[in-house]
């Protein structure tokens, strides 16, 4: 991929060579769009570097639909392990044979007339059209918090979190309850090690629920097709995903479950004071509404099965296995024999390059469906670009799909007006 040579101008440069990015060439190469992609590193790097040993898909296998290039294993309602994903990646990456230009840091994007100027760490392009498919993911979040842990304890944040081996011995901190902190959370949980977490607002879901993954049953109620401008979805793009996972099979987390098998477990961080980390005193409502969304999912599913008089399981509805007797607001980590702290507190996307009025006040691109409203730039792979299942394998071919069509309408434009332009 790497031995791409670099021309003075494209129709279309894509800067990111990961799924979203891959999937945006597949369809500018089906429709002859002359392109480049620019990836800083690796094409699909951070599923082979920024993955926990035993990091699976906490969605069904059979929602993996990249362009022309669907779960090609044999087991379609199982949960691909991170190297059986990077192995499915792969190849997509070999059918696609993408003009990936690796190891090449976009550094600027600006306008240049009625396109664009590209400075990257390979040369300066231009371009009729631009797609950032570099996701949100760009960069590991790590509160300053952190700044005030004592020396002697080891931190890391999940990207570089590869098994409890790794850690000195001692009890762990984990910070985050979303799915990757959960998930991390059980994984030391599993291996004997003792192990602390701060939760946050992140909701819950089942893994089966009246005889069905509830992926198969979210997916035949349409949710996954509800698009961003259906009642209040937009402000959706900001929240956190629910924790369940697709370990040994798939299962529920339950942290309260955790908490009965003698996980310590807090209220949200507020910040680290003299070696003491404090905590909100709200881990009994974290807890609370996370079940309260688990259970507001199973009864959508209940209401789904009662509409069409479908033969299934009889309804349940979740009653805490435990509940806090009282809330810690602080911990002496030393003293508790804390020796590492993970940080599941996400990442921040980088968009320092585009030097384009695309951005909202929170710093996010203003677009629609991927279209922004700088002609000729296009975002993609973003979690809710416009339906639930964007971002996700199984959106990403629609997401790309109506982008490449616009930008084919917009270069056949953009041209005809220069033509008119150098005419008089």
């Amino acid at each position: 991929m790497s031995n791409v040579t670099l021309k003075p101008h494209y129709s279309t440069v894509v800067v990111g060579g990961g799924q979203a990015g891959l999937s945006a060439s597949y369809y500018l190469g089906k429709a002859g769009v002359d392109h480049i992609v620019f990836e800083k590193k690796t094409a699909a790097h951070k599923w082979k570097s920024e993955r926990w040993d035993a990091f699976c898909l906490v969605t069904p296998n059979w929602q993996c639909l990249l362009p022309d290039h669907p779960y090609d294993g044999a087991d379609p309602h199982g949960f691909m392990v991170r190297d059986e994903i990077v192995g499915y990646l792969d190849r997509f990456i070999d059918k696609v044979k993408a003009p990936v230009l690796e190891n090449t840091e976009v550094t600027l994007i600006e306008r240049d007339g009625s396109g664009f100027r590209i400075e990257t760490s390979a040369g300066v392009v231009g371009a009729d059209a631009v797609i950032l498919a570099t996701s949100l993911y760009a960069n590991p979040f790590i509160p300053r918090a952190a700044e005030k842990l004592p020396e002697s304890i080891l931190q890391l944040h999940t990207a570089s979190y590869r098994n409890p081996e790794i850690l000195p011995e001692g009890e762990v901190m984990v910070i985050g309850s979303g799915q990757s902190g959960c998930q991390i959370a059980e994984d030391l949980h599993l291996a004997g090690r003792r192990v602390h977490l701060v939760t946050g607002n992140a909701p819950r879901c089942a893994r089966l629920y009246r005889g069905r993954d509830v992926v198969d049953w979210l997916t035949d109620i349409g949710q996954y097709d509800i698009t961003i401008e259906h009642d209040g979805m937009n402000k959706k793009k900001h929240d956190t995903n629910h924790y369940l996972t697709g370990r040994d099979g798939g299962r529920d987390i339950d942290l309260r479950k955790f908490a009965q098998e003698g996980m310590e477990l807090y209220g949200r961080m507020e910040t680290v004071s003299g070696g003491k980390m404090i905590f909100r005193p709200n881990l009994a409502k974290n807890l609370d509404e996370a079940d309260r969304v688990y259970n507001s999912i199973n009864a959508l599913i209940d209401r789904h099965i009662a509409d069409r008089a479908i033969d299934a399981p009889p309804p349940s509805v979740y009653e805490p296995v435990w509940v806090p007797e009282r809330e810690t607001t602080e911990l002496d980590l030393e003293a508790a024999g804390v020796t590492s702290v993970i940080w599941a507190t996400g990442f921040t996307p980088d968009w320092s390059f585009v030097s384009l009025p695309i951005f909202d006040g929170t710093g996010y691109p203003v677009q629609r469906r991927g279209v922004t409203g700088i002609p000729g730039t296009y975002v993609l792979g973003l979690p809710w670009l416009w339906t639930w299942g964007s971002g996700r394998f199984l959106g990403m071919a629609k997401d790309a799909e109506y982008i490449v069509d616009d930008i084919v309408s917009f270069i056949g434009l953009n041209r005809e007006t220069r033509k008119r332009v150098a005419a008089g």
